[in-house]
């Protein structure tokens, strides 16, 4: 992964809350995946107004996670994600801050089954190849926190190259895919953790 941006790990818990806010999610989240946009834009993209987009944008942009990019008409100038992926850390022990986790976690896995269930109801319109090209898997490993913490890893090593705001060799018919993983101990319905 030599010479790939590191994510930005979030600690403030201001800036947490800030995240945990689902537009704000699913903005910075669209910045990430399709590079530099407009607000009017990333309205048509997320579902909500130009000005609600704009003012969202404006407040991840006190955070430093946006910014305004050159505009290539000269009209509106669009923006485009700082980061390349963020990092919330182990949850917290204190109780304000590991409900700002939580927050963000909350909205990044609605914004995932939004994309989720966008993905399943366009299955009619897509091209074949990206049909064939398209997985959703599930997986119970039996492993050890070492051993899943090298996973994690690898799978990033693995994935991260491909980061559309990072990756250089875009080929042409290249387009934004959602990729997810979640790795986590399997607890049961009982709430005990499987042995």
């Amino acid at each position: 992964m030599a010479g790939l941006p590191p994510r930005k790990r979030i600690e403030d818990v201001e800036l947490l809350r800030a995240l945990a806010h689902p537009l704000r999610s699913a903005l910075l989240n669209h910045l990430t995946a399709v590079g530099p946009r407009t607000a009017s834009e990333c309205a048509e993209a997320v579902g909500s107004t130009a000005s609600n987009c704009s003012w969202h944008l404006r407040q991840l942009a006190q955070y430093g996670l946006v910014e305004r990019a050159d505009a290539e008409d000269g009209r509106e100038r669009p923006w485009r994600a700082r980061q390349v992926g963020l990092d919330i850390g182990r949850f917290a022990d204190d109780p304000a801050r590991r409900a700002a986790q939580l927050g963000v976690v909350g909205a990044s896995l609605g914004h995932e089954q939004e994309l989720t269930q966008r993905y399943l109801d366009s299955l009619d319109d897509l091209d074949p190849a990206w049909l064939d090209a398209s997985g959703l898997s599930t997986y119970t490993l039996r492993v050890t926190p070492e051993e899943l913490t090298r996973l994690t890893d690898a799978i990033d090593a693995l994935v991260r190259p491909y980061v559309g705001a990072i990756r250089p060799d875009v080929p042409a018919n290249a387009r934004p895919v959602h990729v997810s993983l979640r790795a986590f101990p399997r607890i049961e319905h009982s709430g005990m953790a499987e042995e």
